[in-house]
């Protein structure tokens, strides 16, 4: 096949005729580094013949050539860079009208839309979409500071995850329930082969006891992948100023209230003193229960 034959791009093809061929509406998804098919398929005639076939795989977009047939033969000498050694067809289902593209080890570049034409007597042509697709790596998550932290304290947790396409969703939340998505900031920076690595900062404020969950989600491949960390277990150290802080405080609080019980307690000795000389009464008459017990609470 040369560069003859050119439908999409050349308006001297003949009027479609009763030829129809099948390919798959939804996208086709490929796994990164896998094997791919693309599928088209026809119905051909009673009497059909391998010499009347004439196929062409291409890019929809800038129609370059991704695999050629015709004659019952490959035509690939003008195979677009980056697909040699990489196509070839079900030869032997070829008479069964199926022309579906067999793609080798797939990469981000080959996303996209690909058309399929197919001549006989008649021609027909339709496209069909790739979608690449490559799972995440299992999310880490770790705490920044992870010691030295007391209740109230700032602090930053990350989940990473790797080698993953397309682009991830990424969740938070707490042991509550509470949805944290609100209050991240993530970056998803893609790799030279195009998967993307991607990290989720959240900053919280230190609350002992509390879990903080992180989902990647992959939503091609419907993968999520989970990980946590909790508050507890880490050292949640109590700060030596504090601490000498805390310690004045409560020696000055007792020296306080030594000092305000022996005021209290003179004030008290002067009072009954004072009843004392009001009453003219003795001291002996009073301890002996006479009518007074200033003395007698004061261990006078």
């Amino acid at each position: 096949m040369g560069r003859s034959w050119r439908c999409p791009s050349s308006s001297s093809c003949p009027p479609a005729g009763a030829m129809e061929i099948q390919v798959p509406e939804e996208p086709v998804v490929a796994l990164f580094g896998h094997d791919a098919t693309l599928l088209c398929s026809f119905s051909p005639e009673a009497n059909f013949s391998l010499a009347e076939l004439s196929l062409i795989w291409q890019l929809t977009d800038t129609k370059r050539l991704v695999h050629g047939f015709s004659g019952g033969q490959d035509r690939l000498q003008d195979q677009g860079r980056g697909y040699a050694n990489r196509t070839s067809l079900f030869y032997d289902q070829l008479a069964l009208g199926n022309v579906s593209l067999l793609l080798r080890r797939v990469q981000i570049d080959d996303e996209g839309s690909f058309t399929c034409f197919v001549r006989v007597r008649d021609y027909d042509s339709a496209a069909v979409t790739l979608q690449v697709a490559a799972p995440y790596s299992k999310p880490s998550v770790h705490l920044e500071p992870s010691k030295d932290l007391k209740p109230g304290d700032v602090a930053m947790v990350t989940c990473h995850a790797s080698r993953g396409y397309p682009e991830a969703s990424v969740l938070w939340q707490d042991s509550r329930g509470t949805n944290l998505t609100d209050n991240v900031t993530t970056s998803q920076v893609a790799n030279e082969e195009g998967l993307f690595e991607v990290r989720s900062v959240l900053t919280v404020l230190v609350e002992p006891g509390v879990t903080y969950s992180c989902l990647v989600l992959n939503a091609v491949l419907r993968q999520h992948g989970h990980a946590s960390v909790t508050i507890t277990g880490q050292p949640l150290a109590f700060p030596a100023v504090a601490l000498w802080v805390t310690v004045a405080l409560a020696v000055c609080v007792v020296a306080l209230l030594g000092v305000l019980a022996f005021v209290c307690h003179q004030k008290i000795r002067e009072s009954c003193r004072e009843d004392e000389e009001r009453t003219g009464k003795s001291r002996e008459t009073r301890m002996d229960g006479g009518g007074g017990t200033c003395w007698g609470t004061l261990g006078e």
